[in-house]
């Protein structure tokens, strides 16, 4: 099994995430959680906030690693010798922009890879922005994101 990595955001990481990547682990041999800055999101936490949040919430599995960055992906696929990302679609609509990333990447670097996971049913609605809103709100959202994470949301909305 070779080594993938999980790109996204992850401001902040779900529980979807996390089920992402304990499936992802049953493939791969490592995954490489890749907090990817995206310069059309305005970010909640910083790029080292989410990292370390990651780390706490996936220490449990010691072939998960963490990192970070500002290019493009291909580039840190390249320079990381890593030929497979891993996707997590929750619904149909998520597939047009995931596939267009995927073609574009695989012409970018001919060897390189996406396999596409389908979140599991219970995660399907959940998106890091739908946790920010209700956090912002001060509604509750430990059902959502592990405890580190409700926590550093309240101390941001707090």
């Amino acid at each position: 099994m070779e080594a993938a990595f999980y790109p996204g955001s992850f401001d902040p990481i779900t529980y979807g995430h996390l089920n992402i990547i304990e499936r992802a682990q049953t493939i791969f041999s490592r995954i490489t959680v890749l907090v990817a800055v995206n310069t059309f999101k305005k970010p909640l936490f910083s790029p080292q906030e989410n990292v370390e949040m990651i780390r706490q919430t996936t220490r449990r599995w010691s072939r998960v690693e963490v990192d970070f960055t500002e290019g493009l992906l291909i580039e840190y696929a390249r320079e990381n010798n890593i030929r497979t990302a891993v996707r997590g679609l929750r619904a149909v609509t998520d597939f047009e922009n995931e596939f267009s990333m995927a073609l574009t990447n695989r012409n970018m670097w001919s060897e390189f890879d996406t396999v596409f996971l389908m979140t599991s049913s219970e995660y399907m609605y959940l998106s890091s922005s739908v946790v920010r809103q209700i956090a912002q709100m001060g509604g509750e959202v430990g059902q959502f994101v592990p405890a580190c994470v409700e926590q550093k949301l309240k101390e941001k909305f707090g």
